[in-house]
């Protein structure tokens, strides 16, 4: 016989899942894990060029760590995915702030050495794009992660939750408990104030020596 899902549960397979993660269900967390996993990954890794595997890998695990923390607190105002998503910002930008803290204290950076023979072999030539193109992405994606950072909350996070994890005006009003239309006025307003600050960065970049 198939075992199926209470009644209350079909159409909302993640409230029934929400609600045995309560119960301490060892296999829910399991799901949990496997179901939003590679999505936070994926919105931490597009949250700083500098972000190496590693790091994304650290970050994502200090949020899955806060979940199991701090999951009574989580309402189901918003999806859970959003949820989610808002912590990964504040424990990125938890590990930024560490990481400029052992630059500033003279801390140096792990970098992972391999021996002889221990590398990835040659691959054949890839259609990804080259270098140049590459270090030009990363460059803009710099530059852009310098204006949120400038721009400030609660403007950058209304902008890294919607642009970076791809959240629709109506996850965001269910986040923020605002209506759809109060969303887009605010995000608007915000990407002007964006917009402004990152000509500014620009020019700052070209032209180091003048104030902006």
């Amino acid at each position: 016989m198939t075992n199926l899902p209470p009644a209350d549960d079909f159409g909302n397979p993640e409230r029934g899942l929400v609600a045995r993660c309560r119960k301490g269900d060892a296999a829910a967390w399991d799901e949990l894990c496997q179901r939003h996993y590679p999505a936070v990954g994926r919105f931490v890794h597009q949250l700083s060029p500098d972000f190496t595997r590693e790091d994304v890998e650290e970050i994502c695990q200090e949020v899955f760590i806060a979940v199991v923390r701090r999951f009574d607190t989580f309402r189901g105002t918003s999806a859970l995915q959003t949820w989610l998503f808002r912590i990964a910002v504040n424990k990125a930008r938890d590990f930024l702030d560490r990481r400029a803290a052992a630059k500033r204290g003279g801390g140096r950076m792990q970098v992972a050495l391999k021996g002889p023979g221990e590398g990835p072999g040659l691959d054949p030539a890839s259609p990804c794009p080259g270098p140049d193109a590459v270090l030009m992405r990363v460059e803009r994606a710099r530059l852009v992660r310098q204006a949120l950072d400038e721009l400030g909350d609660p403007c950058r996070e209304l902008v890294e939750l919607r642009y970076f994890g791809d959240l629709s005006y109506e996850q965001l009003a269910e986040s923020l408990r605002l209506n759809p239309k109060t969303v887009s006025s605010r995000l608007s307003k915000c990407l002007d104030r964006l917009e402004g600050i990152a000509r500014r960065v620009l020019a700052r970049e070209e032209n180091p020596r003048v104030p902006v």
